[in-house]
C-alpha cells in the first residue's frame, strides 16, 4: 500500500503525517509513506487545500486531518 502526504511542510500536514503513521503502526500493516511538499508535484492531483492524503494514488482528503477511523476505513482494514 502506498501512502502520500501531499502538502508544503505547515503543522498540519505535519500532523496528517504523524496521524498516518501512528495508524500504519497500530495496524501492522505494511505500507509505503512518504510526504510530497513540492507544488508541482501537489498539482498533479487537483488537489487545491492541503494537507491532503492519497492512498493508491487515489486521494481520499483534502484540507483536513482525518481520523485515525477514518483512515483505516480507506485502507479497508
Amino acid at each position: 500500500m502506498k501512502l502520500e502526504i501531499l502538502g508544503t511542510g505547515c503543522a498540519k500536514c505535519k500532523k496528517l503525517y504523524e496521524t498516518v503513521e501512528e495508524t500504519v503502526k497500530e495496524t501492522g500493516i505494511t505500507a509505503e509513506l512518504s510526504k510530497v511538499e513540492k507544488i508541482n508535484d501537489i498539482m498533479k492531483y487537483n488537489v487545491m487545500m492541503t494537507p491532503a492524503l492519497v492512498i493508491n494514488g487515489k486521494v481520499v482528503a483534502t484540507g483536513r486531518i482525518p481520523s485515525k477511523e477514518e483512515i483505516k476505513k480507506w485502507m479497508n482494514i
